[in-house]
């Protein structure tokens, strides 16, 4: 029987995220992800790119879509190296 491996821990520094949104984000939007590069691509998509300190903010970040009514396509963590 293999023992499971511990959770891992946020280290404390930030991690690189890039999150893809259905449709273009207005100017107004835009505004609520300060912080993030805003990227609106060719497929009628937004790609919002930036540093997100641990889970909890992540999950802000993620409420803030949600009520917004933003459809998620994606959310990836890119390497930081």
């Amino acid at each position: 029987m293999t023992q499971a491996s511990p959770p891992q821990r946020d280290s404390g520094q930030p991690n690189l995220y890039q999150i893809v949104l259905q449709g273009h984000l207005s100017r107004q939007r835009a505004a609520w992800f300060d912080g993030f590069t805003i990227t609106l691509d060719q497929q009628g998509q937004t790609i919002l790119t930036g540093s997100v300190i641990d889970q909890a903010a992540l999950h802000g970040l993620l409420k803030k879509i949600r009520d917004l009514g933003l459809p998620l396509v994606s959310i990836n963590r890119l390497d930081s190296d």
